[in-house]
C-alpha cells in the first residue's frame, strides 16, 4: 500500500479511535441523568439531526426505496440501537475502562461473523489460531479464574453481546449497504434515524430521566450524538469502503487506550493487572486472525499491487 493511500485513511482511523474511545466516558456521565435506553435514543436522535443538517447543507438526497431502508434499519440495529443499549446497561455495573477494553474484541467477533455468515470458504489455520488467542485474551481481561471477580455476570454478557452486534454489523455494511452506492452521509442518516425510531417507544415506556440534567450529562449526549453517532459514522463508512470490514473494525484497537486513560484520569477508576495484559492478547489475536501478523516470521502483511 502506497504512502499516499495510507495517509488518505490513517487520519480517519486515528480520529475515529479517539472519538469512540471517549464514548465510554460520555456514557458514564450520561447515566447520571438517563437510562441505558435513554442514552441510546438520544445519541441516535441527535446523530440523525446532525446528519440531516449535513444533508441539507451539502444538498445530498435522501435514500429512496424500501429495500434500501430495510437494509439501513438492520444496520442501525446492529451498529447503533442494540449495542448502545447494551453498553449503557453494562456500564451501570462495570467500569468504563473495562467496557473500552472488551470493545477491543470487536475485530475478533467481526472475523467470526465473516467466517460464519458472510463467506463460505474454509477458514485458514492462522485465522482459527488468532480467534483462539483473541478469545483467550477476553477470558484474561475478565479474570475468568476468579469468576468475573466483582463484575456482574449479566453486565459482562451485555458487553459481549454488544461487540457481537458490531461484529455482525460491520460485514453486513460491507456486503449489503456499500453496493447500494449511497452517499455516506445519507446512508448513516438512514441508519441512525431508523435506530432512533426503533428505540423511541421503548424509551417512552420507561423513565425519561433518572436524575437532574447537569452540564456533564448534556454535553456527553451532544458529544455522543454529534460526533460518536453522527459524523464519526460517515468516516467509518468511508473507511470500510477503502480498507474493508476486518481492517476497518480494527479502529477499536485505539478504544482501550483512550478509554482506560480517560476512565482513570477523569473517573478515578482502578484497573487490575489482568485487564491491560488481556487487552494486549486480544489485539494480538485479532491481528493474527485478520492476517496482518503471520505466525512464524511475525511480519506485517501489506497489500502489494503490481
Amino acid at each position: 500500500m502506497s504512502q499516499a493511500k495510507t495517509t488518505s485513511w490513517i487520519y480517519k482511523f486515528l480520529l475515529l479511535g479517539t472519538i469512540w474511545g471517549s464514548s465510554f466516558l460520555f456514557i458514564s456521565f450520561g447515566l447520571d441523568a438517563l437510562t441505558p435506553t435513554g442514552i441510546a435514543f438520544w445519541r441516535s436522535a441527535i446523530g440523525a439531526l446532525t446528519l440531516l443538517l449535513v444533508l441539507l447543507v451539502l444538498r445530498i438526497k435522501l435514500v429512496r426505496g424500501w429495500s434500501a431502508w430495510v437494509k439501513l434499519w438492520i444496520a442501525g440495529l446492529f451498529m447503533s440501537a442494540m449495542p448502545a443499549v447494551l453498553f449503557g446497561y453494562a456500564q451501570q455495573h462495570v467500569t468504563s475502562a473495562l467496557a473500552a477494553i472488551l470493545n477491543a474484541s470487536t475485530p475478533i467477533f467481526t472475523v467470526i461473523a465473516i467466517l460464519i455468515a458472510f463467506r463460505a470458504e474454509k477458514p485458514k489455520p492462522e485465522v482459527l489460531v488468532g480467534l483462539a488467542v483473541g478469545l483467550l485474551g477476553v477470558f484474561v481481561v475478565l479474570g475468568i479464574w476468579d469468576g468475573f471477580g466483582e463484575n456482574e455476570p449479566l453486565a459482562i454478557g451485555a458487553l459481549i453481546l454488544a461487540v457481537t452486534c458490531y461484529g455482525i454489523g460491520s460485514p453486513f455494511l460491507r456486503k449489503y449497504v456499500e453496493p447500494l452506492n449511497l452517499k455516506p452521509e445519507a446512508a448513516v442518516f438512514g441508519q441512525v434515524l431508523t435506530s432512533a425510531i426503533t428505540l423511541l417507544p421503548f424509551y417512552l415506556t420507561g423513565a425519561l430521566f433518572v436524575g437532574p440534567l447537569g452540564f456533564s450529562s448534556v454535553a456527553s449526549m451532544l458529544a455522543l450524538g454529534i460526533l460518536g453517532t453522527g459524523l464519526a459514522y460517515v468516516m467509518y463508512y468511508r473507511l470500510l469502503a477503502q480498507v474493508g470490514s476486518a481492517i476497518g473494525s480494527a479502529v477499536t484497537y485505539m478504544s482501550p487506550i483512550v478509554g482506560v486513560i480517560l476512565g482513570v484520569l477523569l473517573l478515578g477508576e482502578q484497573i487490575t493487572w489482568n485487564e491491560p495484559i488481556g487487552a494486549a492478547v486480544i489485539l494480538f489475536g485479532a491481528a493474527v486472525a485478520q492476517g496482518r501478523i503471520r505466525l512464524g516470521r511475525i511480519e506485517l502483511k501489506r497489500d502489494v499491487k503490481n
